[in-house]
């Protein structure tokens, strides 16, 4: 058995079907006996497809550990480059920024639910950052030997 991607050239209508080898496609296209499901016409042709071999080894793609740690990487680096970060006056900045008492600037920061939850009741455009996102915090002078 046979599994084809089949394509109606009357109505472009994309389907599969089954037969018992290439050549009983062959024989029922010449006699006209394949039919469109969607436009009932009988112009139907294979579409181009890559094989399938059993038995062979499949290739996996890349791990998506890795490749959501390097978008996380990259995002953490933009935001500490590119965001200014305001601590727990987030949502006060925000909102300023929304009704025009201080000029725009891409910030971050924290914001309690409550917060939050106002925010959002207001329009103000804040959205959470995914903790993988979150820059590393910069070490405190105090820490500093």
């Amino acid at each position: 058995m046979i599994r084809y991607a089949l394509t109606c050239e009357e109505c472009d209508a994309c389907f599969d079907a089954w037969f018992a080898g290439s050549q009983a496609f062959d024989k029922q296209a010449e006699a006209g006996q394949l039919q469109c499901p969607q436009c009932d016409g009988t112009h139907v042709v294979k579409q181009v497809m890559a094989p399938s071999v059993s038995g062979t080894k499949k290739t996996s793609g890349p791990d998506p550990e890795k490749v959501f740690g390097r978008l996380a990487a990259k995002a953490r680096q933009h935001v500490a480059e590119n965001f200014d970060y305001v601590s727990d006056g987030f949502a006060h900045e925000a909102r300023a920024m929304h009704y025009g008492d201080i000029e725009h600037r891409p910030i971050w920061g924290e914001t309690t639910a409550e917060e939050r939850e106002a925010l959002a009741d207001e329009g103000v455009p804040a959205t959470p950052l995914h903790p993988a996102f979150v820059p590393r915090a910069a070490p405190d002078d105090k820490d500093i030997n």
